[in-house]
């Protein structure tokens, strides 16, 4: 964040709280049951970096979690914390809640910002506008997430060493995780970064239903991400480099659990159907690709398909991945990427079964 502006522009702190990832409900529960820990971090962060006010845009869906934050924040400027004159210290900063409409794609910094504005919530080319020089209202902006904004109280009582010695290097701190699916225990639960995902399950989930041998899959951080089958969930660390070493991602750190009761592929195929609604259509890679891939989709689902295709499905994916503005594209190729690499041979399987009964039927 620049430390002025020549035209004496004001900067904005901008919190994330459209949380529509599948799968992914932390900043829920954050809102719910703590909001003055979120606006004392809003407090501790706009100041930091000079801002005016904070804007914290809210998932529309969430209604009551909006109606408990408002009323902390009246709480809040009733308290003299926020507003002018803040804490006593001579800091006017101003904290404004805006409840979004319900599109995901809003969740993207520069479609959450256009939202706010009043425009469509359709991401912005990056560069040359990046939120920090040219961000809400052409100002100098910071946008982050709910759950790191309220943790920045609980740093600076504690101190950075505190919570960088927690977890391992590059990859420090906690995470609440979100856990979902086949699992005894649903929760959220605030954990060290780099706990196995096999611990973070057992320990706070009550393990997978039926027990550890019946998991086929899990993925591991929200419904973007690709899925990883039972023999890497086995062994690998919940956290950024060692999901990312086995071709997945920690994204929102939502885990969702599927036993061996799942089809695997209508699984996929139904995040396919999502992403294709939830795309703003502006590029044609996203626009038109996700509409190809939940189409092919729901034909493997069938199995009525060749063999052949999934190799074409794979190549579309990668002719979406990385080719548009924000990063939806990437979220509805890499799961499908996910399931062509460990269960390719399931696809096969439906295919070859649909064709041989087609074939008696005929």
């Amino acid at each position: 964040m620049p430390k002025s502006t020549p035209d004496g522009r004001p900067s904005y702190l901008v919190v994330n709280a459209d949380e529509s990832e599948p799968g992914t409900c932390k900043d829920r529960d954050i809102i719910r049951n703590e909001p003055h820990k979120l606006i004392e971090g809003c407090l501790i962060s706009g100041f930091a970096i000079r801002a005016k006010a904070a804007f914290i845009y809210i998932r529309g869906e969430y209604y009551n979690e909006a109606v408990v934050l408002q009323q902390a924040i009246d709480e809040a400027y009733e308290a003299g914390l926020i507003g002018k004159n803040a804490c006593g210290i001579g800091y006017d900063f101003e904290v404004i809640l805006h409840r979004g409409a319900g599109a995901y794609i809003c969740g993207e910094e520069t479609a959450l910002l256009n939202s706010l504005e009043g425009r469509k919530g359709m991401p912005r080319l990056k560069p040359p506008s990046f939120p920090a020089a040219v961000g809400l209202y052409g100002c100098p902006s910071t946008v982050n997430n709910v759950e790191t904004i309220a943790v920045v109280p609980t740093i600076m009582r504690r101190g950075a060493s505190w919570f960088t010695s927690i977890g391992k290097p590059n990859n420090a701190g906690t995470k609440v995780f979100c856990i979902s699916g086949h699992i005894n225990k649903p929760c959220n639960v605030e954990e060290a970064m780099s706990i196995p995902l096999k611990e973070l399950i057992e320990k706070h989930a009550g393990g997978v239903r039926g027990g550890w041998d019946n998991l086929l899959a899990v993925i591991p951080g929200g419904s973007s991400v690709p899925l990883l089958p039972k023999s890497i969930c086995d062994e690998v660390l919940m956290d950024f480099d060692s999901l990312r070493a086995v071709n997945s991602g920690l994204g929102t750190a939502a885990v969702i659990v599927m036993d061996k009761s799942t089809d695997i592929i209508a699984a996929i195929a139904r995040l396919s159907k999502f992403y294709m609604h939830e795309s703003c259509g502006q590029c044609t890679p996203c626009r038109e690709g996700t509409g190809w891939l939940y189409r092919i989709m729901k034909r493997f689902v069938k199995g009525e398909a060749d063999i052949e295709e999934i190799d074409k499905l794979f190549d579309l994916t990668k002719q979406i991945e990385g080719h548009t503005i924000c990063a939806l594209g990437d979220a509805a190729a890499w799961p499908i990427q996910g399931l062509i690499r460990h269960f390719r041979g399931e696809i096969e399987d439906r295919i070859n079964k649909y064709k041989r009964t087609h074939k008696k039927v005929a």
